[in-house]
């Protein structure tokens, strides 16, 4: 009996242990800050909203946005929504299979992880197989490709012929890989790609944490910075522990987060250039570090309660920023890289643009993940 009563004793004491670790990174949220309202009425907004095309095809903005979408769907458990946005891609089946990019960049190329996702929580092979065609296709060159000596030299060692140095490839590319191997548990997808963000944590992290545009580009841009912060975390969450790459990896995501402790604003947010006193507080970037945030902190990769705190203040800064109508508002336009710190200050700023919709879309769902 009183062996009995000693087990009981243990698992009590561990279920009150769980439940107050859970409490410590899940906050609670005054009135309108809650995820469960702001992601249903941010996913409501997407599902009205038409396509973005980049160029002729459907905009990597737009498959970002689709990808949070889907996941706040699922964890916040409402089929209906699910429904809607898988009814969402049935013309690209069809009518408006030509919306579907070519498999030529990363930007392009990162829609693959849409179909990924739709088969994930659907299991009909159709999305596999799109999804997997565009994974492949970024490591395979194309019969006649014309490729600069940078780039043979990264294809002969091993990288993507996708690899150009702009920090937003970390997100594009990672996701993609990442995707393809969340759904079919084959290790290549997802070491080819920590192999890729190991070589860009080389190339272009300098010691502050903090990433340069590109390496002729000596600025630290919020967005691109973001894309950066949300391609270390999607990589960490499905990277296997004893994966070679993951400390070194790990280790760049958590220098990045103490650097942006520093730049985040009294008000919550973080600027379109984070060191940049005079520059304006931009919405994406604070999704995205925000997003990087949440989710380290309730993995256990950030340990001091300063990361949850800056958080939840990130997330309240955001949330401001949502209008009635569900778009977010002070979002950096779509910026190509430049050397020049007056051409990052001029961007425009734009209400209702899918670069912002995404991260907040993200930052829902990773709230409500257990």
């Amino acid at each position: 009996m009183k062996i009995k009563q000693s087990y009981c004793g243990l698992f009590i004491a561990f279920f009150l242990l769980q439940n107050k670790a859970e409490a410590q990174t899940t906050p609670q949220f005054s009135a309108g800050y809650d995820p469960l309202s702001v992601g249903h009425k941010v996913t409501d907004r997407f599902i009205k909203s038409a396509h973005v095309l980049y160029g002729a095809t459907i905009a990597y903005s737009e498959v970002c946005t689709w990808y949070g979408a889907l996941k706040f769907a699922e964890v916040s458990k409402n089929p209906q929504k699910t429904t809607m946005l898988v009814q969402r891609y049935a013309s690209f089946f069809g009518v408006d299979k030509k919306l579907m990019p070519l498999h030529d960049n990363v930007d392009h190329s990162v829609f693959g992880a849409l179909p990924l996702e739709l088969y994930r929580q659907t299991k009909d092979d159709r999305y596999l197989n799109t999804g997997k065609l565009y994974a492949d296709n970024q490591w395979t060159v194309p019969l006649g490709a014309k490729l600069t000596d940078s780039l043979k030299n990264f294809v002969r060692k091993g990288h993507s012929w996708h690899t150009r140095l702009w920090i937003d490839d970390m997100y594009m590319i990672t996701l993609l890989q990442v995707q393809a191997f969340r759904v079919t548990g084959n290790e290549m997808y997802i070491k080819r790609a920590a192999k890729e963000m190991v070589f860009y944590l080389k190339e272009l992290q300098k010691p502050n944490g903090l990433f340069y545009h590109a390496p002729d580009v000596p600025f630290y841009w919020g967005r691109g910075n973001g894309w950066m912060a949300a391609g270390m975390t999607e990589m960490l969450k499905s990277l296997p522990l004893n994966n070679p790459d993951r400390p070194f990896i790990l280790k760049g995501y958590q220098t990045m987060m103490k650097s942006l402790l520093k730049y985040q604003s009294d008000g919550g947010m973080w600027r379109q250039l984070i060191d940049d006193s005079g520059s304006w507080p931009e919405s994406s970037s604070t999704g995205m570090f925000t997003y990087a945030m949440i989710v380290g902190a309730k993995s256990g990769w950030l340990k001091d309660p300063k990361y949850l705190v800056a958080a939840k203040k990130g997330w309240k800064s955001l949330v401001d920023q949502i209008s009635e109508k569900g778009d977010v508002k002070e979002v950096c336009e779509g910026t190509n890289k430049e050397n020049d710190r007056q051409y990052y200050l001029d961007r425009k700023r734009i209400t209702g643009d899918f670069h912002g919709q995404a991260p907040v879309l993200w930052c829902a769902f990773a709230w409500l993940e257990k």
